[in-house]
């Protein structure tokens, strides 16, 4: 065999080779179908359900006094890794308060949660028409309040420029922020963003600058992934870590909030919230110029989740937030004993 048959031999091998890794990445990349509720081969529906414009259905749980007798309704918007039952204010709120307030709230499953059906197309402004349907079609009145907590708390920025006209008032617990909003001083940035854990920098980094590598990255066995995908306690303050217990306890519907599968629901919010935005909460404008409702953000000073020094930045630079600082706090403080009567008192100003 001679030299120029030895090196086609060898080049087609390689050919072969490199082929056959370039279909495996392919394969590795490629998320799976998710399991819609309702379909024959998905989840049962158990849940209340609205079906929206674009035909596709939102779960959703009431809570509090019956809406028709409410004088203060609210919308809650759960966090990232979570579902219509996450709704800590709804949860923890005491009896008395619901009543001498007459409180109702309804918390839903965001897209490709619980029993909510996915929507691929997501975008920013998308979440925000959906609440705004999912009140129109409960009869929520022409203005509503909303609380949204940790990713649902970003969220809120979302209803500020997208529905304000729609609002009575808002409170943003714990928001998720992300790190490429305009606006932001480049050191500060880089401060916050090295208080992570280093999985979770490549976590969001990978999110923001290679979305169709986030599936992949977040299933790969190779290197550490997400440390807030896989519930590590590494990322608790020792006052989240005394709160979880009951966190804990209460939490027996774990398996409902990935049910459909979790491309389009932890990994859609990730590449939505890290993703790049049409506009920085920075850039807002007050919705209330005249006082007839404000805006509240609520965050813990030890917060290892979202760095809290974003967070004052963002207050420095919009004036018109009420920003309430708890210290010692983590980013659990939501369910601390009492904290959720607290924020609804101050959010309908009574």
């Amino acid at each position: 065999m001679d030299c120029l048959t030895c090196a086609g031999i060898c080049t087609k091998i390689l050919l072969v080779l490199f082929a056959g890794i370039l279909a495996w990445a392919y394969q590795a990349i490629q998320p799976p179908i998710p399991k819609t509720c309702g379909a024959p081969d998905g989840p049962p529906v158990t849940a209340s359900r609205i079906k929206l414009k674009d035909g596709r259905y939102l779960a959703y749980k009431e809570h509090g006094v019956p809406r028709d007798a409410a004088k203060y309704k609210i919308v809650y918007v759960h966090g990232f890794d979570s579902c219509r039952h996450d709704a800590v204010v709804a949860n923890t709120l005491s009896p008395e308060i619901v009543e001498a307030l007459g409180v109702y709230i309804v918390s839903f499953d965001r897209p490709g949660y619980g029993e909510s059906d996915p929507n691929p197309k997501r975008t920013v402004q998308s979440l925000p028409l959906d609440i705004e349907e999912l009140a129109d079609q409960l009869g929520l009145g022409s203005k509503f309040y909303v609380i949204g907590f940790s990713m649902g708390g970003q969220i809120i920025w979302s209803c500020l420029k997208y529905i304000p006209h729609r609002l009575a008032g808002a409170a943003l617990l714990a928001p998720v922020v992300n790190y490429w909003w305009p606006g932001f001083p480049t050191n500060l940035v880089m401060e916050a963003y090295q208080q992570q854990l280093p999985q979770d920098q490549w976590a969001v980094r990978v999110s923001h600058y290679a979305p169709w590598l986030t599936y992949w990255w977040n299933t790969q066995k190779w290197f550490p992934s997400s440390s807030v995908v896989a519930h590590s306690t590494d990322i608790l303050n020792s006052e989240d870590k005394k709160l979880l217990p009951e966190i804990v306890s209460t939490r027996n519907y774990t398996a409902v909030v990935r049910q459909q599968g979790e491309y389009e629901s932890l990994h859609r919010d990730m590449m939505i919230g890290f993703g790049t935005w049409e506009f920085s909460p920075m850039d807002l404008d007050n919705p209330f110029p005249n006082n007839e409702g404000s805006v509240h953000m609520w965050h813990g000073d030890e917060d290892k989740i979202v760095p809290v020094i974003l967070q004052r930045y963002i207050a420095q630079q919009l004036p018109w937030i009420h920003y309430h600082e708890l210290p010692g706090a983590g980013h659990m403080f939501p369910h601390a004993p009492g904290m959720s009567d607290n924020i609804v008192k101050v959010l309908v100003g009574e």
